[in-house]
């Protein structure tokens, strides 16, 4: 199937078409591994939280995995960060939720495709009445992705934090509802906080901190609630990210 233009107008087609998109793992792994070279990002963990996400990886659990967002470049930084970590082997089977903006350059865009991207139509571009019936779309796409086995990458405060780096913006409730649709399809999926900082200013984009907390394998039952519970787990994640930088 060819790629399709990534439009609001376009929706139903740009969702069919990465229900079924598979980038290359042999060529994903290469790209990430290239980018820990250059980013070299700190990873650290609280204890047993390695061991953990390495018992989880290695049982195929499913995993959301819900990382601060402080500039344009956190995805590069946070692939680093899983070739240097347990989650290497899931590198070529995560999807990664993408504002639409970043598909419109074709250059950027076969980048984003291979490293698992997914499109979003957000709110504050589009409207909100506008985007309905697509968000609906990507996540019951996020849902199914996960149900044939793969992982989820999001950022789930939507937009930059321009104001305090140290500090969670809010969280919507949209990721409570890809987790609640991934259950109605029969997986129990568990939650990983990441917390990424660059130091004073977030100026300095090489050598990140970054801090993988022990990940979440009861989550409630109300997307609200589990919205809830990712903005705790972000926040705790951040904090030993700043900490240990």
């Amino acid at each position: 199937m060819d790629r399709p233009a990534v439009i609001l107008d376009n929706d139903a087609t740009v969702y069919d078409f990465y229900l079924q998109h598979q980038q290359n793992r042999q060529v994903a792994r290469l790209a990430y591994a290239t980018l820990a070279r250059k980013f070299k990002p700190r990873v650290s963990y609280p204890d047993g939280a390695r061991e953990e996400l390495r018992r989880l990886v290695y049982d195929d659990t499913r995993l959301i995995l819900a990382v601060n967002h402080l500039t344009e470049t956190d995805p590069y930084t946070v692939a680093a960060a899983a070739w240097a970590s347990p989650l290497r082997p899931v590198i070529g089977r995560t999807r990664v939720l993408a504002k639409d903006e970043l598909f419109q350059e074709p250059k950027q865009r076969r980048r984003i495709d291979m490293m698992g991207g997914i499109p979003v139509f957000r709110g504050k571009n589009h409207g909100m009445r506008a985007v309905s019936a697509a968000g609906n779309r990507m996540m019951d796409v996020s849902a199914e992705r996960m149900r044939r086995g793969d992982d989820l990458a999001v950022f789930p405060e939507g937009t930059l934090n321009l104001e305090d780096p140290t500090q969670v913006q809010h969280v919507g409730s949209g990721i409570g509802h890809i987790a609640a649709r991934v259950r109605k399809l029969g997986v129990e999926p568990v939650l990983v906080c990441i917390g990424l900082s660059y130091g004073p200013g977030s100026e300095k984009l090489k050598s990140a901190s970054v801090y993988i907390d022990m990940p979440i394998t009861e989550l409630p039952q109300k997307p609200i609630e589990i919205a809830r519970t990712v903005a705790t787990g972000m926040q705790n994640a951040l904090d030993g990210a700043v900490a240990a930088y």
